[in-house]
């Protein structure tokens, strides 16, 4: 009988993660500061973020960064996660093409943010660091880094964006039982909540907003950093674990993937899956297509214009090469809280811009068709936000159909969705819209970013 699902050892957890700019054809553009828009420096960030992942951000010459001891310790707890094969849903889609997705959904809180919540908490705790901020969208962020602060013994307030703090209570209630406070925003508790709700009295609030008031009070608050989930260089570097695990059992298969495929929010699950296999890419060994999904409503990598802007709405970060709508950028109220984020990470920005990878956006109903098509057929209900990467392997495989090709499709499946239930049922119940950007109100919105591209 052939095997379902590839499993590895605790063994086989990496012992160092991929820093794929090290080896990236073209470098991507330096961090500026928002003051002189020079480039900045690892101590320039010092301030903010804890110094190892400060120098992690900025490293651009060692391939391999070594795993702590206490990080891979505490990883085993649920890693490695297995690497399933998709029979199901071929049979579902009649298709040639093998499907094989990495299961991420096991880990503790329900989804890969883990991964890399465990090393910046240890960082900040190495360093003396005893309170800790982060913002979070649909609360899988916030939820494995409550995990992380905890076990470490710090302290950590999390932002939720408003409209997912009332869509995905029960992520709220994970953060709270772990022991974090949880503040919905934008909050009456910063400088920059208390400016949008008086501009703003009803806004949903969004990432951007959310990283504007968890910067604020991390900068304002002794012995205090401030922690990121997606979008810069060190979290994307921390969820290689995933790509790396998966090399070795896509070699278990005896299969190579033609096709790589991640949602896309900021980054950082794409990233994981994707990096360890392009390496392969960038050596002329393989030629793997790597496809960011990301949804129709937030499309950055497929609408939005290459241009430094701020990774948050107050214009309190450095600014960041990247595929961006504005970060004044207003998303619409999907269920895909982790995917509404007005921009794309450096280094996916600059992989994008080289054309070594490539982005779709997904409606929103496509992807809740897909989630419950791959429900049905796998057993497992998927987070909203992963659902956009098996809508795009769902497409890949009807074209290996019609094409009468047996592509090896690969993609993350970055949580489950037993706590996004509520959007489940607004789905069955027919409640659910697409909502399509107007060509005019990203040009509005890019039209006010300055030109340093």
């Amino acid at each position: 009988m052939e095997s379902k699902k590839f499993i590895l050892q605790e063994k086989d957890i990496p012992t160092a993660w991929y820093n794929v700019m090290a080896e990236m054809p073209v470098k991507p553009r330096p961090l500026l500061s928002p003051v002189t828009k020079k480039p900045l420096t690892p101590e320039d960030l010092y301030p903010l973020f804890s110094e190892e992942v400060s120098r992690q951000e900025f490293n651009d010459t060692d391939k391999w960064i070594e795993i702590p001891e206490e990080v891979r310790d505490m990883y085993r707890i649920w890693r490695p996660t297995p690497l399933v094969r998709a029979r199901g849903l071929e049979k579902a889609l009649d298709t040639p093409a093998h499907i094989y997705f990495k299961n991420e959904s096991v880990s503790p809180v329900g989804s890969h943010k883990l991964n890399s919540a465990i090393p910046q908490a240890y960082y900040c705790k190495k360093q003396g660091v005893t309170n800790i901020t982060t913002e979070t969208g649909a609360g899988q962020w916030g939820a494995a880094l409550s995990l992380a602060a905890k076990h470490f013994g710090l302290e950590l307030a999390v932002y939720m964006v408003k409209v997912s703090y009332h869509q995905k209570p029960y992520r709220r209630s994970i953060m709270q039982t772990y022991g974090a406070e949880v503040i919905a925003s934008p909050s009456m508790s910063t400088k920059a909540g208390r400016k949008i709700i008086t501009d703003h009295p009803n806004y949903q609030g969004s990432l951007g907003t959310a990283i504007s008031e968890a910067v604020e009070l991390a900068m304002s608050t002794p012995n205090c950093k401030y922690t990121l989930g997606s979008v810069l260089n060190h979290v994307a570097l921390h969820q290689t674990v995933i790509g790396l695990e998966a090399e070795k059992q896509m070699e278990m298969a005896g299969e190579y993937p033609d096709i790589v495929i991640g949602c896309f929010g900021g980054g950082s699950n794409f990233s994981g899956i994707s990096f360890p296999f392009m390496r392969h890419n960038f050596s002329g060994e393989r030629s793997t297509r790597f496809i960011a999904a990301e949804p129709a409503s937030c499309p950055k990598l497929t609408r939005g214009v290459l241009q430094y802007d701020f990774g948050d709405e107050a214009g309190y970060t450095p600014l960041i090469p990247m595929y961006t709508l504005g970060h004044n950028f207003s998303p619409a109220n999907i269920h895909a809280g982790g995917l509404r984020y007005h921009g794309a990470g450096a280094v996916v920005s600059q992989l994008r811009e080289n054309g070594l990878i490539d982005a779709v956006d997904i409606p929103q109903l496509e992807t809740f068709a897909a989630a419950t098509l791959f429900a049905q057929a796998e057993g497992i209900i998927p987070a909203p936000e992963s659902s956009h990467a098996i809508a795009t392997a769902i497409r890949e495989a009807k074209k290996a159909k019609e094409s009468g090709e047996s592509k090896v499709i690969l993609f993350n499946l970055s949580g489950h969705g037993l706590i996004d239930m509520a959007a489940y049922d607004q789905y069955i119940s027919g409640d659910l819209q697409n909502y399509e950007i107007p060509e005019s109100e990203i040009e509005t919105n890019v039209s006010k970013l300055e030109k340093l591209i």
